[in-house]
This record gives C-alpha cells, structure tokens and sequence, in this order.
C-alpha cells in the first residue's frame, strides 16, 4: 500500500533520507539507448547541476548522489534548524530565485501593509515558504519537474518522463547512513559500467575526490587522470552562471564539535574513500573480475569495526540495500522507535503489531 510522504518522513527520527526517482519504463533517457543508438549523458549534467542549484536554496544538503543511465539516486541531509534561523528576507530571497513570479504577490501584499488581512497574509506565505524550504518532497518536486520539461523539449513529446513519484527511505542512524552513501556511490561500479572510483561519472565519490586533486600541488597520475577526464569537466566549472551548493563535508567524529554536529558527515573522507576503494576491490573479486589480490587494510577494518559491521554483511548491505529494508533503514531498536512513531501520527497499517519490514535484515547485516 503507497504511503503519503508525511508518513514516511519524520525528522524527529532523523535528518537523512535516501530518495530514489527512475525514467518511465526504465527506459535509457539518461545514457545511451542500446536501441535508437543516441546518447542522452547531457541530462546528467543538467540533473546534477539543478541538485546542486536547489541544495543552495533549500535547508537540504547533498551527503551524495548517483546518476545512472535510468535512474538516479540521493541522500540529503534535511537542516530544519538552518530554515528556522533564516530571517524574512532570506525566505523571499531563495523562494523567488526559483519561483520569480511570487515575487509579484509579496510586492502586493506589502503595498497593503497597513491592511490587517495583507499582514497575515504575507506571514503565512512566508512561514509556508519557510516549511516548502526544508520539505524533501518540494526539493524532489522542484528537482524532476524542470528535468521532464527540458527532456520532453528535446525529445519533441509530450507525457511522463518519471515513472512516477520518487521513493524515500529514512536512513536511522550512521550505520545506516554510510552503508546507504556506499551503496550509493558504487552504482556504476556494481553495473560494471566502471571499474574505478575515479571513473564513477555523476557520482559524488567521484567529485569528492575531484575537489580533493584540485586543492593538492603534487598530484599522483590517477589524480592528473581525473582532473582531465572529460565526463567530469561539468565539475569543474569555476564561476556556474547560477550559484550552486557543495556536498555536505565529511569530518572524522573526533574532530567534531559544537554546531559541527549538525553540518558534517560522520566519517572522515581519507576513511570513507578507502571504505569504497576496499569494497570495490572485493566486489570485483566476486565477480569473478581479474582483480590484483592484497590484504584487506587495516583501516578498512577498523572502520567496519566502528561502524559494527563485519565484512560479508557489508557487502551483501551495498549491493542489495534496497532490496533489505523499504520505508527506513537502521538497526533493529531504531527500525522500532520509528515504527511506533508512525504509529502515533495515525499511520493505518494493516497488520501494526504483527511485522516491521526490514527488522530481520537489520538483525542479519547488522547484527542488532
């Protein structure tokens, strides 16, 4: 049974989701199409770049993301406390650069601001443009909408482009979290489309790694190689004609302090890429793909350990995380709490107290 989107969002529980959208029959509308023979990878461009256009906007960050040639996938961070410290004229301000045209009513209710009604008209129009601003499903709105319009221009039709409205999963706790950032930032190499991180186009690994060669003077041939890599030129763009927003930065959780808490990743980049790079590397050893056997790294280890996971469940948790849990993703107490909470807004399951999708997996991955 399809859920309203207030039901299976609860920043309460969490600030992190991970949103899904796909191309109506899967269709190849973002790659190349093995049957018409076109190549439709400029619409990774304009997708990333609106992700990026709407992050600065929103009270949502960007933990990562992974444009495929049919789908593509997200993990935001929702800021609800950065809209809540916005004055009035920052919520003006980032709603009318993406929609102009409200500018006009504003104007006109501030013309009538000795009216009673025009002032408490215009401060609900701000405090509902304040909740739209931290709303993941008005980002996801402002997000697939354009892309539609543009591609059905190009294609000369009319119709659905997205199969349908996007899938959201609430990711618990930073367990769940990296695991779903992993999984997502191995899609390509899952695919087989690459065999690299550094080769990962329209992933954010890939402009993670891409900013860090661009801040370092001596560079290694693999860095020289990425910064020269014509699918990830679109990143390199110094001055974009509209402003756009960076990834959420990634801080190991000993260097965080104060109100960092609320703005950092929990885990470091130099971890988390050696995360992916050992992953990797063992997937490709399943695979069967030829695959220069080394020792796993210690810090691999380690941050399995820190994270609580061991190695075997970690891989089956990035290459099947979708299909273990549905609505959220945690460990087995977290998967709990959220239930009941849906439970306290009145959320109608058929069966409340019988089964909570994604327990049994939860205990099996993660051991909880």
């Amino acid at each position: 049974m399809t859920l309203a989107r207030y039901q299976q969002v609860s920043l309460h529980q969490t600030p992190y989701y991970h949103c899904i959208s796909r191309c109506v029959r899967r269709a190849y509308l973002f790659g190349n199409d093995p049957v018409s023979g076109q190549n439709f990878d400029h619409r990774k461009i304009w997708l990333v770049g609106r992700i990026k256009q709407l992050s600065e906007q929103f009270a949502i960050d960007v933990c990562a993301y992974a444009v495929m040639s049919n789908h593509y996938h997200l993990v935001l961070f929702v800021n609800s406390d950065q809209a809540k410290s916005w004055t009035d004229e920052q919520v003006v301000e980032r709603w009318t650069t993406l929609f102009p045209r409200n500018a006009d009513l504003l104007a006109t209710l501030s013309n009538n601001s000795a009216s009673r009604t025009a002032k408490a008209k215009y401060d609900e129009q701000i405090a509902l443009w304040r909740h739209r601003l931290s709303d993941i499903s008005w980002f996801m709105r402002c997000l697939n909408e354009p892309i539609a319009r543009r591609a059905n221009k190009e294609d000369e039709c009319t119709g659905r482009f997205w199969e349908g409205r996007f899938k959201s999963q609430a990711l618990l706790d930073e367990r769940a979290l990296v695991s779903c950032m992993a999984y997502v930032d191995l899609n390509p190499v899952r695919a087989g489309i690459a065999k690299s991180l550094e080769g990962s186009d329209f992933t954010s690994i890939q402009e993670r790694l891409l900013l860090q060669a661009r801040r370092l003077r001596k560079r290694s041939t693999r860095q020289e190689k990425l910064l020269k890599r014509r699918p990830a030129q679109h990143l390199m763009d110094q001055k974009p004609p509209v402003r756009r927003s960076k990834l959420l930065p990634m801080a190991a959780p000993a260097a965080k302090t104060g109100d960092q808490r609320e703005v950092a990743l929990p885990i470091g980049l130099r971890a988390y890429t050696e995360l992916l790079e050992s992953t990797r590397k063992a997937l490709s050893r399943e695979s069967g793909q030829p695959e220069r056997k080394r020792p796993i790294s210690f810090q691999f280890q380690s941050t399995l350990h820190e994270l609580g996971v061991d190695m075997n469940n970690w891989l089956e948790t990035v290459q099947n995380f979708e299909k273990h849990f549905a609505t959220a993703a945690g460990s087995a107490p977290a998967l709990r709490r959220f239930h009941a909470s849906r439970l306290a807004i009145g959320v109608n399951y058929k069966h409340p107290d019988k089964w909570i999708r994604g327990i049994t997996a939860s205990q099996q991955l993660y051991a909880s």
